[in-house]
């Protein structure tokens, strides 16, 4: 069943996975927030792209002169604000915009930062100032590779291209340099079969969500329990149960 991205994030209206038991190994040296810490000071101005229920931004976000976090979901940010009054932090802003029709002000932004979000380059390029960076983090086409393979589903999975070179190529075309592409590779141990399908409903590793050729489609799928009782046979450690995530990590600079 095709449904809207809108009507997916809306329904799920925060990331918060605290509730999911497990736990996870970082084998590729890749911290974004680290990344942010380092391009930014008390004056700098950060914009975050798809921000979700801000709980990235409230959390890792470093104290800065100006916050502003957007998404398309009326729900994310509702959740985002009660977030944000519950943290005490200032000087961040939450408001609902579209990735692909950015209302922001041109040259405006020290760093704009995207996390698992779609993006449109030029008009990121657009809103930073001479100098800004653009700090992108996703999901790439092996992410939970074996998995998508046994379900014979997934996000990205029947892709030409991974949309990590997507990601890569459209930044450069939009005139970043500097532009650096860095794959990120996780192992995550999820302690029941209920604590992975808890993640299972709330992220589309299992459904059709594909960026390919600048399309931006979504189909909700059921999971096979079956299927998926399978994986859980083959890839039960001692840990847990295994996910091997891959995600990707860019950075662009604005000359």
């Amino acid at each position: 069943m095709k449904v809207l991205e809108y009507d997916f994030y809306n329904e799920i209206k925060d990331w918060d996975f605290s509730h999911i038991n497990y736990e996870e190994e970082i084998l590729t040296k890749w911290d974004q927030w680290e990344i942010l810490e380092e391009l930014t000071n008390k004056d700098s101005i950060l914009l975050d792209l798809g921000t979700g229920g801000g709980e990235n931004v409230i959390k890792h976000f470093p104290e800065v002169k100006e916050i502003i976090a957007t998404d398309y979901s009326e729900g994310m940010i509702e959740t985002a604000n009660k977030n944000l009054k519950k943290s005490g932090r200032k000087n961040i802003t939450f408001k609902i915009m579209d990735n692909l029709k950015m209302t922001t002000p041109d040259e405006y932004f020290d760093v704009v930062n995207a996390r698992n979000t779609v993006t449109d380059p030029k008009q990121i390029y657009k809103t930073l100032k001479h100098g800004g960076h653009v700090i992108v983090h996703g999901v790439d086409k092996m992410d939970c590779w074996e998995l998508k393979r046994i379900c014979n589903q997934g996000q990205g999975f029947t892709d030409r291209k991974p949309i990590s070179v997507i990601d890569y190529e459209n930044l450069l075309d939009a005139g970043f340099i500097d532009v650096e592409l860095v794959p990120i590779h996780v192992r995550e141990f999820y302690k029941t079969k209920e604590d992975l399908m808890a993640l299972l409903l709330k992220v589309p590793i299992l459904d059709e969500f594909s960026e390919e050729d600048d399309a931006v489609d979504y189909y909700k799928k059921e999971i096979n329990e079956e299927l998926l009782d399978n994986y859980i046979k083959t890839h039960t450690y001692e840990k847990g149960i295994l996910l091997i995530r891959r995600y990707y990590g860019i950075i662009g600079k604005k000359a």
